[in-house]
């Protein structure tokens, strides 16, 4: 079963999507530079609630808490090296950007395929993981797909997970224990 603190940091990590592709959708002028540490302070934050939520699940998950504790440093060291070089190429960004989102996409697809949770949670992680899996195999096979067409394609990757989350945590909050 999850615990409080884990739906918390479902509905806050939901609440983070949400205003990361808030900024990335209506802010489609943003420059490289400006792209760079918004995405690096989101991925930041969302390493910090992948950590604090495996942690959460040390008891409760004991068969894959540690992947949410991995996906939680694998996040926060892209996060650290980006805020560290803020001039790196786009090329490497891209990179960063691609291998973080799949990740993400196989740590929630592993999850929803092999945690005893209620239907629907594991129909929003498997929804979440493939959108995280796709989006991250599309940054890295189209780098040219630059520009606002990048930069909407991740704020719509976000502004479809967050409420994804947000849901899940709500359903697992109504769910009979």
């Amino acid at each position: 079963m999850i615990d409080q603190g884990t739906k918390n940091l479902m509905v806050f990590e939901g609440i983070v999507s949400i205003a990361f592709g808030i900024a990335a959708v209506f802010w489609p002028g943003l420059t490289i530079l400006t792209l760079l540490y918004i995405f690096a302070s989101y991925i930041l934050v969302m390493g910090l609630i992948n950590m604090m939520s495996g942690i959460f699940q040390i008891k409760t998950n004991p068969s894959s808490w540690y992947l949410k504790l991995l996906v939680g440093v694998l996040e926060i060291g892209a996060g650290v090296y980006l805020l560290r070089h803020p001039k790196v190429t786009f090329a490497t960004f891209i990179l960063l950007i691609g291998f973080a989102l799949i990740f993400n996409g196989l740590f929630r697809i592993v999850v929803s395929l092999s945690e005893k949770l209620p239907s629907t949670i594991k129909t929003f992680l498997l929804i979440a993981g493939v959108l995280s899996l796709g989006v991250g195999v599309f940054v890295l096979f189209q780098p040219v797909a630059s520009g606002v067409a990048f930069v909407w394609i991740l704020g719509l990757y976000a502004l479809i997970t967050g409420p994804l989350m947000i849901a899940a945590a709500n359903d697992l909050s109504h769910s009979k224990k």
